[in-house]
């Protein structure tokens, strides 16, 4: 009896469905190694629109913070620069005395008399309108 069970076993197991057409059960084509890949394949192939979407989601913040960031960078190296040029001999008070002459040229030039300091105030006035715009033109 046990005999016939098991070739009733056998029988069923080999015979064919017509729905599936005599398929045996879908072997993976795929090794083994490479199907442990594949989550981190996916993961990775959807990394740039993961990357986009954070971008777009948070692109003001982002940018306040990367304009500090190259702030705080250029204010570094500008005083490294200062700190080297303060270290050669003479320069530094070769900088300092051309700083006193231009300082002593523009209050002569345009802050003794009254008529050129309108003409100080008139050419401010036009690199003002000239970068923010004037407002003579919004009305």
């Amino acid at each position: 009896m046990e005999q016939s069970t098991e070739t009733q076993e056998k029988q069923t197991q080999s015979e064919i469905n017509p729905e599936t057409g005599g398929e045996l059960a879908p072997a993976s084509s795929q090794p083994e190694w490479q199907q442990q890949l594949q989550p981190v394949v996916d993961v990775i192939s959807k990394l740039p629109n993961y990357i986009g979407q954070f971008f777009a989601d948070y692109q003001q913040p982002l940018l306040v913070i990367l304009l500090f960031i190259v702030a705080f960078i250029t204010v570094k190296v500008t005083f490294a620069v200062l700190g080297a040029i303060n270290g050669i001999p003479l320069l530094s008070p070769i900088f300092e005395l051309v700083g006193l002459g231009y300082t002593g040229w523009f209050i002569y030039r345009y802050l003794l008399r009254a008529s050129t300091r309108q003409e100080l105030f008139s050419e401010f006035n036009n690199l003002k309108a000239q970068v923010v715009g004037n407002n003579a033109n919004k009305s």
